[in-house]
């Protein structure tokens, strides 16, 4: 934990926060916070400074913060991810959240088993808390927006075209005859296929709605992999 995360809600007029739990474990055992000592913190969807602990016991942890500098520049990139295993879900929050992503889609695929849409990692509770992981590793603020996406057709039809406005859309796969760009500055959809990789009619699909694939070297990647390497080829400042 490289920031601690606050709401808007637990700072106090006086910009003093109580805190228990999880985060108060980690100030307390493995950080070993002791009064006066400063640490950096962050409003969760706001800007970022730093705490001063005024008090600690066995319980619980006062904090008075000051806020003095904005959020970090968010990413270009928008994913659209067929789901992962679940193994690799938790993982590819932390790092979405890390580099910024503003939202995440989550989509469905021929090759993503039926079984992934019911893992518990999916459940709101779930995503938020790997979701606040990568953001208290990274000092960022900024909480992604996930949506759930379960029948592709549908979605590539309907909601693509909506979701993209004037963006432009690419889809990593080894069929692309560009390198995927890494001057992105503006948004831009990027969609990343299951294991194995979309099959060719989503491919297809995808291309008539206007994506264009572009690969990402001669290697084939993990989904994780791949969605940490096209974050990072575009990473804002």
């Amino acid at each position: 934990m490289n920031s601690v995360l606050l709401s808007g809600e637990e700072v106090d007029g006086q910009g003093i926060v109580i805190l228990q739990g999880r985060r108060f474990d980690h100030l307390s055992r493995v950080l070993k916070v002791v009064p006066e000592q400063i640490i950096r913190v962050g409003i969760i969807d706001g800007g970022r400074g730093l705490g001063t602990v005024k008090e600690i016991n066995d319980q619980q942890v006062r904090l008075k913060i000051d806020i003095t500098d904005p959020p970090l520049p968010t990413h270009p990139v928008i994913p659209i991810i067929a789901l992962p295993r679940p193994k690799m879900l938790r993982r590819i929050f932390r790092q979405c959240a890390e580099y910024g992503v503003e939202e995440i889609h989550l989509i469905n695929s021929y090759r993503v088993e039926k079984s992934f849409w019911q893992t518990p990692l999916l459940h709101p509770e779930k995503i938020r808390s790997a979701l606040l992981e990568g953001l208290e590793r990274s000092g960022a603020t900024h909480l992604p927006r996930v949506q759930l996406h379960q029948r592709f057709k549908p979605f590539v039809e309907d909601e693509l075209a909506a979701l993209r406005g004037s963006k432009p859309i690419w889809v990593a796969h080894p069929s692309g005859t560009i390198t995927l760009p890494t001057d992105m500055t503006a948004p831009n959809l990027i969609c990343v296929g299951p294991e194995g990789g979309f099959i060719p009619f989503e491919v297809e699909l995808l291309v008539a709605q206007g994506a264009q694939p572009a690969h990402l070297g001669s290697r084939i990647l993990s989904v994780d992999t791949a969605v940490a390497c096209v974050l990072a080829r575009n990473l804002p400042g």
